[in-house]
């Protein structure tokens, strides 16, 4: 089997990295189950895991006290955030030693691409066998790799023989659909608990079941756009570039146009919360605080008009970015018919490298637990989004919706605590 032929794009995700980092700075932990997340006498979720603690039938997203209850001489951990942070900051440095095209995909994985790259070896495999090696020296922690012609490919290859796994998918498009055959349906992205559900009720429950069902039939089980999505990843087929990262990102945001110009307030309060958890997922894949929030609404004149605040301390928690949300919509006047609603960030940093704050500078929010919150809290906070987005990247953006908002204000009467003080 030729793998050099056009394999060259790489996907590496560090094993358990959370609970590995605290088994790496911990060694009396090694070979033991260690759990990072809320302690288990709280409310809380597990963050993840070691594979010692996964083979009593813990998982990411599960209450400590139900992996407590499975796993009960498990270690539970509080998340260090700082430090998987700077361990991560660490590997990707590795990974563009090897080549510049590396697009992290979050704090613990990157895709990279390793064509036009000179000095490396002519087989990519060598390349991730290098790659792997030189990431346990430097850090001491493993990693999975997978090494295929396109990012879905090589995505799908390194979660296979995890731990400390290197899986190479086949070149030949004709190997590639044998590859992908046997393999369930929830491996394609996109692909959810609910999506696999409505593919069982038609017998198709392995990729090759989709390779043999017609585009058309997909189309009508799941509409036209995932329809055809999901037939193009069973066949192995994505045209996606990796996207090296580029100069630090000065602001991240993002937009909801209504179909009808929406004059719904509480429409546009809930289409701002998701955009904010958005924007909060984005900050957390680049490892990235925000220090000012801005809304946006666009009205049906086409009139635009935003509010920003500051962020302070810096954060990248959704609970603090609704909260901030919610500040600056009350600020907004209520009735007019919104076209467009937005939410973003900026003023962003890494961890460690925040500017210092003037003396004139005070936390928002101080009596609010989404900004001023304890120490104990911000890790429980950081657990649980950290969860939320590593399931929301398996099952889809839309396969989990918050529990908790923040409580429901009419736009123009909420007050904020501002540096100067309350401001209606």
């Amino acid at each position: 089997m030729n793998t050099a032929a056009s394999n060259h794009i790489l996907h590496l995700d560090l094993d358990a990295f959370f609970a590995s980092v605290e088994q790496l700075d911990h060694p009396e932990w090694r070979g033991r189950p260690v759990i990072v997340g809320a302690a288990p006498d709280q409310r809380g979720v597990v963050s993840t895991c070691s594979y010692e603690a996964r083979r009593f039938g813990v998982h990411s997203a599960m209450p400590s006290r139900t992996a407590f209850r499975l796993c009960p001489q498990g270690i539970f951990v509080p998340g260090r955030y700082e430090r998987y942070a700077e361990l991560s900051a660490q590997v990707m440095g590795v990974l563009r030693a090897f080549t510049p095209c590396v697009q992290p995909a979050s704090i613990d994985e990157a895709f990279l691409d390793l064509s036009h790259v000179h000095g490396l070896p002519a087989d990519p495999v060598e390349t991730a066998r290098q790659l792997k090696e030189r990431i346990r020296a430097t850090t001491g922690l493993t990693a999975s790799v997978g090494v295929a012609s396109n990012m879905f490919l090589a995505k799908l290859a390194s979660d296979l023989h995890k731990p400390d796994g290197l899986t190479v998918v086949p070149v030949d498009p004709a190997e590639v659909q044998a590859f992908l055959a046997p393999l369930p349906v929830g491996k394609i992205w996109g692909v959810g608990p609910k999506t696999a559900q409505v593919l069982a009720k038609y017998s198709l429950r392995r990729i090759g079941d989709l390779q043999k069902t017609s585009v058309e039939a997909l189309r009508r089980m799941l509409g036209n756009t995932s329809g055809e999505q999901i037939k193009a990843l069973a066949h192995g087929w994505d045209n996606r570039a990796v996207q090296p990262e580029e100069a630090q990102e000065k602001s991240i945001s993002h937009e909801e146009t209504f179909p009808v110009d929406c004059r719904d307030p509480e429409q546009v309060r809930m289409a701002l919360w998701r955009l904010a958890e958005v924007v909060g997922q984005r900050l957390r894949q680049a490892g990235l605080l925000a220090g000012t929030a801005t809304v946006k609404l666009r009205y049906q004149d086409f009139r635009t008009v935003s509010r920003q605040m500051p962020i302070r301390p810096r954060s990248q928690a959704d609970r603090v970015l609704l909260h901030c949300a919610g500040a600056l919509w009350s600020q907004f006047s209520p009735g007019e018919p919104v076209r467009l609603v937005g939410f973003g960030v900026s003023a962003l940093c890494a961890p460690g490298q925040e500017p210092v704050p003037g003396p004139q500078q005070q936390l928002l929010f101080a009596d609010e637990p989404g900004v001023a919150m304890p120490a104990q809290e911000q890790r429980r906070n950081a657990c649980l989004d950290q969860a939320v987005d590593r399931l929301r990247q398996q099952l889809g953006a839309d396969a989990l919706r918050r529990g908790w908002w923040p409580p429901a204000q009419e736009p123009g009467k909420h007050e904020v605590a501002g540096p100067d003080g309350p401001q209606k």
